[in-house]
């Protein structure tokens, strides 16, 4: 009889065992397939937003990024809780899970909700928008998105360079697109045997000639600075900044040309060595 009694019960238990582990095993497989809808449906959302948001006109391209962002992380968070759930965990379970989750995630990751904060801050005050040329944390590129931890650009070269947000934020912040117009220093030295007001001439009637410096405000070739071989004239022109580089390198050219139709020289950088005993006298 207690044979008996002890096979039932191993059956019953092994009967319990094998239910519980099917369970467990239906419940793995139902949290696995949502992870993966979940993923799916955070890309999905992702992409949707973006593409949406695109397509608005007017609606400012910075934003765009960090909508599509948040979304694409609610719907992970929203994951996370019905795998949680299928498990038998309770919401308010899941909610205190979440929030010692956060506390302790918060802690262990400082510098990454820096980046986060940095990023809402850049939002916030605009120092650059996507599309700007700007230098920022060490880098100078094209601002191709500005997210929730990183702001990604291109530099000239079309590399890619990510840039935390916090060392953006941390860092002084040069743009160069900001304005519509930018002012063209261009430095030229020229001979000390060379005529000063003639070469002032020869450079104000070659900006004078370019239609594509402003004339207000009005162009300036000044004596900047008596150099070590040289002296120093530079050229202060505005132009439209969308034509600054193209304007620059063609004024380069075109100084060099005008100097050399002119006679006055550009010089090489020299010293000049002053003996004050005779060359005999130093050898003996």
């Amino acid at each position: 009889m207690n044979g008996k009694t002890a096979m039932n019960e191993l059956t019953l238990s092994t009967a319990a065992f094998l239910e519980g582990g099917l369970s467990y095993a239906l419940n793995l497989v139902t949290a696995i397939l949502i992870i993966v809808a979940g993923s799916l449906c955070a890309g999905w959302v992702y992409r949707g937003i973006r593409a949406r948001l695109s397509s608005v006109e007017g609606f400012d391209a910075t934003l765009i990024p960090i909508i599509a962002q948040v979304g694409r992380y609610f719907i992970y968070i929203l994951t996370l809780v019905l795998v949680l759930a299928e498990f038998g965990v309770q919401t308010t379970s899941i909610i205190a899970v979440l929030g010692a989750a956060g506390l302790a995630i918060g802690l262990a990751l400082q510098g990454t909700l820096q980046n986060v904060a940095s990023g809402l801050m850049l939002l916030l005050l605009r120092p650059y928008r996507i599309g700007d040329y700007v230098e920022a944390g060490g880098t100078a590129g094209t601002v191709d998105e500005i997210g929730l931890f990183m702001t990604r650009m291109h530099t000239p070269q079309n590399l890619f360079v990510a840039v935390p947000n916090s060392k953006v934020f941390g860092d002084t912040i040069v743009n160069y697109s900001m304005r519509a117009q930018r002012r063209l220093d261009l430095l030229v030295g020229i001979s000390y045997d060379d005529d000063i007001d003639k070469a002032v001439k020869v450079l104000e009637s070659l900006v004078g000639a370019d239609e594509r410096f402003l004339k207000k405000p009005a162009p300036l070739v000044i004596v900047k600075a008596l150099g070590d071989s040289s002296v120093d004239l530079e050229i202060r022109a505005w132009v439209r900044r969308a034509q600054y580089m193209e304007v620059y390198w063609d004024t380069v050219r075109a100084v060099k040309y005008a100097l050399d139709d002119a006679g006055i020289s550009i010089p090489y950088p020299h010293r000049q060595i002053v003996v004050s005993k005779p060359l005999e006298e130093i050898a003996s």
